[in-house]
C-alpha cells in the first residue's frame, strides 16, 4: 500500500491575465477589471487548495504502462514518461464552495458566474503549478528531476484512468473529491495528473 500524503496550501498569487485569458476578454476594461475584483473578493475565504499524492513504482513496456495503481495502454504517456522508474500521483481541488457561488450567480448575475468560472481555472492551475514546484525542489535535493505533468484525458491517454486514480488516492476521503459515472469530478474545479521522476 503506497501512502497518501495530505498537502494544504495558503491562498496563492492571482495572474490577472490568466483570469482574462479564461474569460476570452480582448481588451481589458474599467468594467471587466471592477469584476475581477468582486469575483476575487466573493471567493477570498471560500476557497480550500488540498492536494493529496502519491509515489509509485513505474514500468513501460512498449506503450503499457504499469503505473503501480493501474496498467493503461497510452503511446503518448508512454513518451511523456520515457526515462522515469517512477511516478507521483497526484490530485488537487478548490473545494465545493466555488461550484455553489458559480451556480448561484448564474441564476442572479451570469456576468459574476462566468467570472467566478474564470478566476476558478486560474486557481486550480496556480495550485498544480504550485504543487509540482515543490515536488521538483523536493526531488532535486534527492539529484532527481520531474516530467511535467500529464492527465487522463489528454491525448490518447483513456479518461477511463480516472477510476483507478480515484481508488488509489482515495480521493473522497482525503480531500472531499468524487468522480461521478460519467467522468466528471465534484467539486469541478479539480485536478488529477501523472508526474514522472526521473
Amino acid at each position: 500500500m503506497n501512502t497518501v500524503i495530505l498537502r494544504e496550501f495558503a491562498a496563492l498569487p492571482v495572474n490577472r491575465h490568466e483570469i482574462v485569458r479564461y474569460m476570452g476578454c480582448r481588451e481589458v476594461s474599467a468594467e471587466i477589471n471592477a469584476l475581477i475584483d468582486r469575483s476575487l473578493l466573493l471567493c477570498e475565504s471560500k476557497l480550500s487548495y488540498r492536494v493529496c499524492y502519491a509515489q509509485y513504482n513505474l514500468s513501460i513496456e512498449d506503450t503499457i504502462c504499469d503505473l503501480g495503481f493501474g496498467k493503461v495502454q497510452s503511446k503518448d504517456l508512454a513518451k511523456c514518461l520515457s526515462g522515469c522508474s517512477s511516478i507521483i500521483l497526484f490530485a488537487a481541488t478548490l473545494g465545493l464552495e466555488l461550484d455553489r457561488m458559480i451556480l448561484r450567480y448564474g441564476k442572479s448575475e451570469p456576468s459574476v458566474s462566468v467570472c467566478l468560472q474564470a478566476v476558478g481555472a486560474e486557481r486550480i492551475e496556480a495550485l498544480c503549478d504550485e504543487f509540482c514546484r515543490e515536488m521538483k525542489k523536493k526531488y532535486a535535493n534527492e539529484g532527481k528531476s520531474l516530467r511535467p505533468r500529464f492527465s487522463a484525458g489528454y491525448g490518447d491517454l483513456p479518461l477511463e484512468l480516472q477510476k483507478n486514480i480515484f481508488a488509489a488516492l482515495g480521493c473522497g476521503k482525503h480531500i472531499g473529491l468524487t468522480l461521478n459515472d460519467s467522468l466528471i469530478m465534484s467539486p469541478t474545479k479539480s485536478v488529477t495528473a501523472i508526474i514522472g521522476i526521473y
